[in-house]
């Protein structure tokens, strides 16, 4: 299988560079087709009674900082860091990469500074250690960090006070990602309450979205790509719903990409849903055998990614093909801040 197999044409005016608002106003494609146009707040009226909407609580952090080298003042410097590793030490990716070495510090806002400890292969091999502990870092990052708005939008315009907004869903809880679960973005408190009052019911699990949502597929052939890990979780409070709603003969719909690739991982071990917690790097292509979800909510993703691959994997490829044909021909907004679909699995 190819990763060319994977591409399309995509116009770029189709490539959303702020959400619509309100968030459940965004369009929704439902698939196997239906004949009238829907938008994210229907979504009660197409699910059923004792469906469990399975949301990732993740918190996008105002992870990219700008500051300068000080051996070089003129040289300015930009840092997204991507995860702790402990002691004060954060994996982090930089602009400019090659003009930084081991020992260099680095001046950013608010007197927050950091040196580089470690510089290696790979795109998170960089290593920054801060002066300040972790906590005293994050509550600076609130005030001095910029959404890490995906690089399709960057190229286009810098992260504002409003992304702080519009990139994080309403319930997010647990702090970790440097991408929004994008989905869940479509998500407003009228909405989940329009959810509840059909009973439809609602289980959290945690992803942190990492490095590689960001990064492009650069092998020619699907099976060469590596995943990077990402850490989540899966409680037995969400487990024991997932096993509640499958004997009540409801449906699991995974909110997003990461909800699904977790509940996928956490039940690969015995085809159903376990409490799990770890690194996942599980890669979703046509031929997967589902165990968990039904239903899929997600929004419309790069030509060539991981995430098309999991799309054609859920629906098939030549649904996935005419899927994004239909959406590109109805004018559907594209990406993190774009238009939502709502998919449903044929059975095996």
């Amino acid at each position: 299988m190819l990763v060319s197999d994977f591409d399309f044409d995509l116009p770029a005016q189709l490539i959303a560079e702020r959400p619509v608002a309100p968030r459940d106003a965004a369009r929704l494609l439902v698939w196997p087709p239906v004949a009238q146009e829907h938008q994210v707040r229907d979504l009660p009226g197409l699910l059923q009674p004792n469906d469990l909407l399975v949301f990732n609580d993740t918190k996008v952090i105002p992870a990219r900082l700008y500051g300068r080298r000080a051996r070089d003042p003129l040289v300015p410097v930009e840092a997204l860091l991507l995860k702790p590793l402990g002691n004060r030490l954060w994996s982090a990716m930089a602009k400019p990469a090659r003009r930084l070495k081991p020992g260099d510090r680095l001046l950013f806002e608010a007197g927050v500074a950091a040196a580089v400890a470690a510089k290696g292969e790979g795109v998170d091999g960089l290593e920054l250690r801060f002066e300040c502990d972790d906590a005293t870092l994050l509550a600076a990052l609130e005030t001095i960090g910029a959404m890490p708005l995906p690089p399709y939008i960057v190229a286009q315009r810098a992260a504002d006070a409003r992304d702080k907004d519009d990139y994080q869903t309403v319930y997010a809880a647990t702090p970790g990602a440097i991408a929004a679960p994008t989905a869940g973005l479509h998500f407003t408190p009228e909405l989940l309450a329009a959810l509840d009052a059909r009973g439809i019911r609602r289980a959290m699990v945690t992803l942190h979205v990492g490095a590689g949502t960001f990064l492009p597929v650069k092998a020619e052939r699907v099976a060469d790509h590596r995943m990077h890990a990402e850490w989540g979780e899966v409680s037995e409070a969400t487990a024991a719903s997932i096993a509640e709603t499958k004997a009540r003969g409801g449906r699991v719909v995974a909110v997003g990409t990461t909800s699904l690739r977790l509940l996928e991982t956490a039940a690969r071990a015995t085809g159903r849903v376990q409490p799990w917690r770890g690194d996942t790097d599980i890669f979703i292509t046509p031929g997967f055998q589902f165990g968990a979800v039904d239903v899929l909510m997600t929004n419309f993703h790069l030509p060539r990614s991981t995430l098309l691959m999991l799309v054609a994997a859920f629906i098939g490829q030549d649904e996935q093909r005419a899927l994004y044909a239909q959406a590109v021909t109805a004018g559907y907004r594209f990406y993190s801040y774009g238009d939502s679909s709502l998919l449903f699995r044929a059975p095996p």
